[in-house]
C-alpha cells in the first residue's frame, strides 16, 4: 500500500500545495466563518442544505475554528488533530506525510486473532504502547485493541467521553505517532483494532448543539445523554465516513462499535459494514466486532465477524465469584447449564425473560452462527472498571480456579479477548477515571454513588464515601497494570503456552467448526465439544468448582490439562477440582 489519505466530504481537506478546504454543516446558521490564526475570520459559502465551505491558502500545521453567526469560535467535529484540547484550535493535517514502512501488510483472517485490549494513557501514550508489542507478540497474541482515543476533554479518560471523533486524542501523542504505532504493531505481525463509539458524543466540549442540532434526536436518550439522530443521513454519513478514515488513513485491522444497542436505528449498523466492505480494499483483512446488549444475531450472519460475549463473561464471572448482585442475578440459577449454553451457542440469551430487566425478553436464536462469531473474555474494561473498586479476577477468586477458566477460554473455538494486566496476574485494580472540569466532576461522583447505592454493600454512607474519586490523579495512577511478582512468571507461562496451542490445534481447524454438544456435569462444571473444519472433535471438561465431578471416560489425544493428576483422572471419569482438560480425536 502507497501513502494513505481518506477524503473526507467535511472537515480541513488539503486539496493542494498550500491550500486548503474547509467544509462543515451547520443547518442552524445562517452564517459561519473559517477563523485562521494570526488572520481575519473568511466567511463560508452556505449552500440550501446547510453546508458551508471555503477554500483558504493554508497548509498543514495551520490552527483553525469556525466563527459562528453569534461571533463564538468552535473546534471544527470532523477536526484530523486539536492543538491542545477538544475547547482549543483545530489544526489542518497532511494524511500524506507520515510514510509508512510496512507497505504489504494486508492483515490476518478472523480465525487467527487472539485480542489483548489496553488503555493507551496507562501504557504512555502511543509511543509507549509500541514499546509493548514485542512483549506481547512473544507471548502468542496476534492483535491489540486501544480503547478509544478520539479527543476527550482533559488528559485522562476511559475515551467514551469523546467528542471530536476524527481527533486522536492529543495527550497521547500526534497522529503521525498514531500512525507509527499501527506501522509497529505490522511489523511484529500483530493486527491493531479501534474501539469507536458511535452512540453519543461526550458531556463537555460538544458544541454541535449550537450550530447542528438536527445531530440529535429529542425523543430518545442514551445512559450517556441525548441519542444521535440516525434517521438523518448527514449523521449516518458522518459516522460511516468516521469508519472508513480510520480503516484506511490508519491502517486499522478493524473497528469495535461500542454499545450499539444504544443506537436508535440498528439497520444503519448493516448499512455501514456494508458499505465499509464494499470501499475497503478487498485484499485486505478487515474485522468488524460489535458490543451489542441486545444480543441480536442477525447483524453476526451479515458484514459483522463478531459480537463481544457479555453472557460468557457473567456466567464465568458467577461461577469463580459467587456474586449475584446487578445483572449478575440472571445468570446465578443453574449457572453450569447456562455456561453450557455459552458454549454450544453463543448467546445465553436468546429471547429469554431478563429478571434484572424487569421481564424484558432479551436475545435472539444464536446456535446457527459459528463460535467465531462471539469474542470471549474473563475481563475487559467495563467489567472490571464498572466496579466501585476497580476490583480484578485475581482479588476476587482462587488462582487455581481462575486458571481453569483461562485455560477454558483460550482453548475454546469462540474467539479470546484478554484485558491488559490479565497475562502478568496482575491484581492493580482498574478503575473508572476522568479529568472533567470541577462542576462535570462533581456530577460524577454523585452519579457513581447513586449507582452504587442500589447495592447491598453500600447502603452504609461510609462505604460509598469509599469509593476512589474518578477525577483524582491518584485514580488514574493506581490503574497501570502491574505484575503480580508472586505469580506473575507462571501466569505468563500460561498464557504463553496456551496462545501456542491455540495456534497449533485450534486455529486451523476453526473454519468451520460447530458445536456438537455441551452439559452440565457438576455446580461449576462443564463437558463441551465441538466438530472443528477439518472434522476433529475437540472436548473440553472444565471444573471451576472445590469438589469433583462425574464425566464419561475420556480416551482422546491429550491436548491440554490443568495438571498431570487431573489428565488421569478425566481418563476414568473423574474430573478433579479447578481444572480444565483438552482432548482431541479424528473424525469417526
Amino acid at each position: 500500500m502507497s501513502a494513505s489519505r481518506w477524503q473526507l466530504p467535511f472537515g480541513a481537506n488539503l486539496i493542494a500545495p498550500g491550500r486548503t478546504q474547509f467544509r462543515i454543516w451547520a443547518p442552524a446558521q445562517r452564517s459561519v466563518s473559517v477563523a485562521i490564526a494570526g488572520h481575519e475570520p473568511l466567511p463560508m459559502q452556505r449552500d440550501a442544505h446547510g453546508w458551508f465551505e471555503v477554500e483558504a491558502a493554508c497548509t498543514a500545521g495551520t490552527r483553525y475554528r469556525y466563527m459562528l453567526q453569534d461571533g463564538m469560535r468552535v473546534p471544527d467535529p470532523a477536526a484530523r488533530a486539536q492543538a491542545g484540547d477538544v475547547h482549543g484550535d483545530s489544526v489542518v493535517v497532511d494524511p500524506g506525510a507520515y510514510r509508512w514502512r510496512q507497505t504489504e501488510w494486508r492483515g490476518r483472517p478472523w480465525r487467527d486473532t487472539i485480542t489483548y485490549e489496553l488503555h493507551v494513557g496507562l501504557l504512555g501514550g502511543f509511543a509507549g504502547v509500541a514499546r509493548e508489542l514485542p512483549r506481547l507478540a512473544e507471548l502468542g497474541f496476534t492483535a491489540i485493541e486501544l480503547m478509544p482515543i478520539a479527543e476527550f476533554p482533559g488528559a485522562r479518560n476511559w475515551g467514551y467521553d469523546g467528542v471530536l471523533p476524527f481527533a486522536p486524542q492529543s495527550s497521547y501523542g500526534p497522529p503521525d505517532a498514531l500512525k507509527a504505532l499501527v506501522d509497529a504493531a505490522h511489523a511484529h505481525g500483530l493486527m491493531i483494532f479501534l474501539d469507536v463509539v458511535y452512540n453519543h458524543f461526550g458531556p463537555d466540549g460538544n458544541y454541535l448543539h449550537l450550530y447542528a442540532p438536527q445531530m440529535f434526536r429529542d425523543d430518545v436518550a442514551t445512559p450517556w445523554g441525548e441519542a444521535l439522530d440516525f434517521r438523518r443521513r448527514e449523521v449516518r454519513r458522518f459516522f460511516i465516513e468516521n469508519a472508513l478514515y480510520w480503516l484506511i488513513e490508519y491502517r486499522f485491522d478493524g473497528l469495535r462499535f461500542d454499545a450499539v444497542h444504544a443506537i436508535a436505528d440498528p439497520d444503519w449498523l448493516d448499512e455501514m459494514a456494508a458499505e465499509l466492505r464494499r470501499t475497503v480494499a478487498p485484499d485486505r483483512h478487515v474485522h468488524l466486532v460489535l458490543e451489542n446488549d441486545n444480543n441480536t444475531a442477525s447483524h453476526l450472519a451479515g458484514d459483522f465477524d463478531a459480537q463481544w460475549n457479555d453472557d460468557g463473561h457473567h456466567v464465568l464471572h458467577v461461577l469463580l465469584t459467587g456474586e449475584h448482585e446487578g445483572y449478575y442475578a440472571d445468570y446465578a440459577d443453574a449457572p453450569a447449564a447456562r455456561l453450557a449454553r455459552c458454549l454450544k451457542d453463543g448467546f445465553i440469551y436468546q429471547g429469554e425473560p431478563s429478571a434484572y430487566r424487569d421481564g424484558e425478553r432479551r436475545g435472539t436464536p444464536s446456535a446457527q452462527l459459528p463460535p467465531t462469531a462471539f469474542v470471549l473474555f474473563l475481563q475487559n474494561h467495563d467489567q472490571i472498571g464498572n466496579r466501585a473498586f476497580g476490583e480484578r479476577l485475581t482479588a476476587l477468586t482462587r488462582p487455581e480456579a481462575l486458571e481453569a477458566a483461562i485455560a477454558l477460554q483460550l482453548l475454546c473455538p469462540q474467539m479470546p479477548l484478554v484485558f491488559m494486566g490479565e497475562e502478568e496476574a496482575s491484581r492493580s485494580p482498574f478503575l473508572f477515571f476522568t479529568d472533567h472540569n470541577p462542576e462535570l466532576a462533581q456530577a460524577v461522583r454523585d452519579g457513581r454513588h447513586r449507582e452504587f447505592a442500589r447495592f447491598a454493600y453500600f447502603s452504609e454512607p461510609q462505604h460509598l464515601a469509599k469509593i476512589p474519586d474518578p477525577n483524582a490523579l491518584a485514580t488514574f495512577e493506581q490503574s497501570r497494570p502491574l505484575p503480580y511478582a508472586p505469580e506473575a512468571g507462571r501466569r505468563a507461562n500460561l498464557y504463553r503456552h496456551l496462545l501456542a496451542l491455540r495456534q497449533s490445534e485450534i486455529v486451523p481447524r476453526l473454519d468451520g467448526a460447530r458445536a456438537l454438544a455441551a452439559s452440565a456435569v457438576g455446580a461449576a462444571a462443564v463437558l463441551a465439544r465441538w466438530r472443528m473444519g477439518d472434522g476433529a472433535i475437540l472436548t473440553l471438561a472444565s471444573n471451576l468448582a472445590a469438589e469433583p465431578a462425574a464425566v464419561a471416560a475420556q480416551a482422546q489425544r491429550l491436548l491440554f490439562s490443568s495438571s498431570e493428576s487431573a489428565a488421569r483422572a478425566v481418563r476414568s471419569g473423574r474430573l478433579e477440582p479447578y481444572t480444565t482438560v483438552a482432548l482431541l480425536a479424528s473424525d469417526g
